[in-house]
């Protein structure tokens, strides 16, 4: 019987104290961005950035304002198109893509952003904003072991964060979303933190169509209401 629990103490010196909770990993990610004082002033956010399709060059722009809408702008072969989510409503132009004017963005993609309004980060505060989040271990992500975290969210659909191990910065998402009637899981990975403000922020993002490179982030600036207009 002694044996047996001196092996069971060696057992959980070895391993036990190396084990990760979900609560655990989601505090080390917060502190890692900036901590939760910064986060919580975090209100407005825009981007600058280009990416590269199939040998043309893209102009991608983001504006969003915390838990009210966000907007992306591409502009490419002179035209300029552009994504608006809010929490009521959205639009979509894409004018390379066929699109003469504005169309509304169905009501069921609409509730499947609402959550990626919250700028500040669904892991913030999870419990107050009715997420769920489990630890599922590890997973391989390009050559790292990531603690990996599935996040039922609220509203939205369910989302997997890998998070890097020595850096606690999300390096991939993998969203669940339904299209057309089918289940469907977007892939997004990040990478090239810097601070900006006091909080780390990826200046990498890459998505199905490609890579765009940030060049510009600007927190806590003024947003224009009119930008989540069609009109704009």
């Amino acid at each position: 019987m002694k044996h047996l629990l001196l092996g069971a103490a060696l057992f959980t010196t070895l391993f036990g104290a190396t084990a990760q909770t979900a609560d655990e990993i989601v505090d080390k990610h917060i502190t890692a961005l900036g901590g939760k004082e910064a986060l919580l002033k975090l209100n407005t956010l825009t981007m600058e950035g280009t990416m590269n399709v199939m040998g043309n060059d893209i102009s991608v722009k983001m504006a969003q304002v915390q838990n009210k809408g966000q907007r992306q702008d591409i502009i490419t072969m002179g035209m300029n198109g552009y994504a608006i989510v809010t929490y009521k409503e959205g639009w979509s132009y894409m004018p390379f893509m066929g699109q003469t004017k504005p169309e509304p963005v169905p009501a069921d993609q609409i509730k499947e952003a609402l959550d990626d309004l919250d700028i500040q980060g669904n892991l913030l505060n999870y419990k107050e904003k009715g997420h769920t989040v489990e630890y599922l271990g590890t997973e391989d992500v390009e050559g790292t072991e990531c603690h990996k975290l599935k996040v039922t969210r609220k509203t939205s659909g369910d989302q997997t964060m890998y998070i890097d191990p020595k850096s606690f910065m999300i390096v991939r998402t993998v969203t669940k979303r339904n299209a057309m009637g089918q289940e469907m899981e977007m892939k997004v990975d990040y990478s090239d933190y810097k601070p900006v403000s006091g909080i780390m922020l990826p200046h990498s993002i890459t998505q199905q169509f490609g890579t765009i490179v940030i060049s510009s982030v600007k927190v806590n600036e003024p947003v224009d209401d009119k930008m989540f207009q069609p009109a704009q």
